[in-house]
């Protein structure tokens, strides 16, 4: 719970970044992947965390990073977008090849790949709206530390089934906070819009 709380600011901070200063405003399809992601996610469920005990882990992402004064928005975008990043280079190691049906991994990666590229479109506009200054790296390194536990955690599971299944669990829950933020970031620039 905690967990999801911390994501959950650490997105609507993002919302800010992305409707606000920099301008890019996400499609609505976003919403539709992030919300058909989170449906494959869950078809893709094998076994059930209960079998799996010895294996449940708790991964936190850092308190700094989820502080809205401590991310700005192109920092906001980084994360969001470091986030989804990080989900598909797990999802494209061989390993998780073998742990899922690949029909569904695949499709999985697909809608991955499409909401990088519209948050890439953003990262593009928004370094050129704000220049060349690069913003703190601290909020994306402690994405990649978040997700390098992960990553460090399935590597001494050994890519067990009950591995992936609690990381296909704590991925579910990103995708469950980014469809919480996406929507209040639709919400947000529909009041911006209205006279």
């Amino acid at each position: 719970m905690a967990l999801l709380l911390s994501l959950l600011t650490v997105l609507v901070v993002v919302s800010c970044g992305l409707s606000g200063a920099l301008g890019c405003v996400l499609p609505q399809n976003h919403i539709l992947l992030s919300r058909d992601n989170l449906v494959l996610l869950r078809q893709m469920r094998r076994i059930s965390t209960l079998s799996c005990p010895k294996d449940t882990k708790d991964f936190r992402l850092p308190r700094a990073m989820v502080k809205g004064s401590q991310v700005q928005e192109a920092q906001a975008i980084l994360v969001l977008h470091g986030m989804l990043q990080h989900i598909s280079d797990l999802l494209l190691t061989e390993h998780a090849s073998a742990a899922w049906n690949t029909t569904l991994l695949n499709q999985l990666r697909m809608g991955l790949y499409q909401q990088l590229e519209d948050l890439e479109h953003c990262l593009v506009r928004g370094m050129g709206e704000e220049g060349t200054a690069l913003p703190s790296q601290e909020p994306t390194l402690a994405v990649r530390r978040y997700f390098q536990s992960i990553s460090l955690y399935l590597k001494e599971r050994q890519y067990s089934d009950c591995a992936w299944e609690v990381v296909r669990v704590e991925i579910m829950k990103c995708f469950s906070s980014i469809i919480t933020l996406q929507e209040r970031l639709s919400n947000m620039d529909r009041d911006l819009q209205t006279p």
